[in-house]
């Protein structure tokens, strides 16, 4: 329930930010909101990541709808049954279904935080963005700090748990 509250909540403050940014920007303007390291601008993002794959929009979709897929179809597999790996997998899923909406609706995603200092310059990105990339981070970390599964036996128990019998003790009446 938590990963299903969290996508529909990251997809709804997904898709107002970037409807008003729509709605008070041209593409390509950009207005600073902290000089020197912080500007709000309007990107049309036809492709993924840092623009890579640029007008291959109809490819985009379709991948997205596979990870989509995967990621449900498969979270019991790769994900623990924690409050860390839910709030993962929600971010991932409410990320990917906000940008995914852009591509169907508008043929392109709508990026807007606009991060620099002097010279370097972030690529512009969205809030599905950030939380696509803060799941999967919280993912990864989680799964390096976090304690591993038991391993099963190949008679089908954990290892060590009814693999063999107890010694029996041979003063015991049988």
């Amino acid at each position: 329930m938590v990963a299903l509250l969290l996508s529909f909540a990251i997809v709804l403050i997904d898709q107002v930010t970037k409807h008003w940014v729509r709605s008070r920007f041209y593409p390509g303007q950009t207005t600073p909101v902290i000089d020197g390291v912080f500007n709000l601008s309007f990107v049309r993002n036809t492709g993924a990541a840092w623009g890579m794959l640029g007008g291959f929009n109809a490819g985009l979709i379709v991948v997205s709808l596979v990870m989509l897929a995967l990621l449900i179809i498969f979270r019991r597999r790769f994900l623990n049954d924690t409050l860390v790996h839910r709030v993962a997998l929600g971010l991932m899923i409410g990320g990917i279904v906000g940008n995914l909406c852009d591509r169907i609706k508008l043929q392109y995603v709508v990026d807007f935080l606009d991060f620099y200092c002097r010279q370097s310059h972030f690529p512009s990105f969205n809030v599905a963005d950030s939380a696509i990339c803060i799941g999967t981070g919280l993912y990864v970390l989680s799964s390096f700090l976090s304690p591993t599964r038991p391993l099963r036996s190949e008679l089908g128990g954990t290892e060590g748990e009814g693999t063999c019998p107890a010694p029996r003790d041979s003063s015991a009446p049988a």
